[in-house]
């Protein structure tokens, strides 16, 4: 039997308490910049990318805190290490030859150099934190002003690879749990509210089908009911309007999501109950869990906590599951820790990451109570 080992998660900004968790899971603010006189990441030369990576790193030098920010370039990350930047939304597929990377040690602010942009600023935050998240980026964008110029002008603002960046160059994207509006067939509408906004609704872990845990599940559905809210572009008004429109339209989509776990709750209590159970049962079971299989558990848990079929586990506790159970993060912790498997899986690695999997999910549900 193997033994269980517990995972120091509590300085992650993922496992942290934040507003609205009851729906929102986290919240990232980005800033694109673009250097003046070089040209867009995909045009540069060896010489113009770590010319570029150079002037970027030394201006983080010059912060305040700039003991709290490591400098890397991605090709010195390890295979593991930058599937874990992708996995927490830091790093995306380069369009740049070099990229680097700014990260501050708790995780919440990072910069990527050279990637469709020259910069990219972000700050992630858990919960609902629009204006905390684009504060800190402007914050970090005002320090590095003072040492680069970005390209800009008075018709566009802020010039980008992509024009739907342009203007302000900021981009607030909110992760939420929809599971109500899932089961009630309401998603259609809210991506049809929100896109008159200028907003995407999109799913986080692709599509649920018909045979996910729920039993209500629909083909295209969001896995687990697990939605992004993003702006179609930045182009149009202020940093102010930008981020007032957004809360408004996370705000309308919170107040459905309550309603419809009202109503919910008195017409389909025995169907989500089911739902809830079935997702504890088999977490506590299982030997092996995938992926895919781990997001709908801690779904059904998170809807069944919801409304008042468990206690016993916080919201911040169950949305830093999603980070936790993701393959880079299990791949850094199996060869990181020292774990006693079974025998006849010793040798194989897929599976001693979803055992591995399976008993991180068990852990953080020991206390659960229905």
């Amino acid at each position: 039997m193997m033994k269980k080992s517990k995972e120091d998660v509590s300085g992650a900004w993922y496992a942290c308490a934040g507003l609205e968790q009851d729906i929102v899971v986290a919240t990232r603010a980005t800033l694109s910049r673009n250097l003046a006189n070089f040209p867009f990441p995909d045009k540069l030369n060896d010489s113009e990318s770590e010319r570029i990576q150079s002037i970027v790193f030394d201006a983080f030098n010059f912060l305040k805190n700039a003991e709290d920010f490591q400098a890397i370039s991605v090709c010195k990350l390890d295979g593991i290490g930058n599937k874990i930047m992708h996995e927490r939304g830091i790093l995306f597929d380069s369009k740049g030859k070099k990229t680097g990377l700014v990260l501050r040690n708790d995780g919440k602010i990072s910069c990527t150099v050279n990637a469709d942009d020259h910069l990219k600023i972000s700050s992630f935050i858990p919960g609902l934190g629009i204006e905390a998240a684009s504060n800190s980026v402007y914050e970090i964008d005002n320090e590095l002003q003072k040492r680069i110029q970005f390209a800009a002008s008075y018709e566009f603002g802020y010039l980008t690879y992509s024009v739907l960046n342009s203007g302000s160059g900021l981009s607030v994207v909110v992760k939420l749990h929809l599971p109500a509006c899932s089961l009630l067939g309401s998603i259609d509408s809210i991506v049809k509210n929100i896109s008159g906004d200028g907003f995407n609704l999109l799913s986080c872990y692709g599509s649920g089908g018909g045979n996910a845990l729920s039993g209500f599940g629909t083909k295209g559905t969001s896995l687990g009911g697990y939605y992004i809210v993003v702006p179609k572009s930045s182009a149009g008004g202020s940093e102010f309007d930008q981020i007032a429109s957004i809360q408004c339209a996370v705000q309308n989509i919170l107040k459905e999501e309550r309603a419809a776990r009202k109503t919910c709750k008195a017409q389909h209590i025995t169907e989500i109950s089911n739902y809830a159970l079935r997702s504890l049962a088999l977490a506590k079971s299982s030997f092996f869990i995938s992926l895919r299989e781990a997001i709908d558990i801690i779904s059904g848990v998170k809807f069944g906590k919801d409304i008042g079929v468990f206690c016993g586990i916080e919201d911040s506790d169950l949305h830093a599951l999603l980070y936790r159970v993701q393959e880079g993060h299990l791949e850094y912790v199996l060869d990181n820790g020292k774990f006693k498997f079974e025998k006849d899986i010793q040798d194989n690695r897929l599976r001693k990451i979803e055992r591995l999997r399976a008993l991180i999910l068990q852990e953080a549900f020991e206390n659960i109570e229905k």
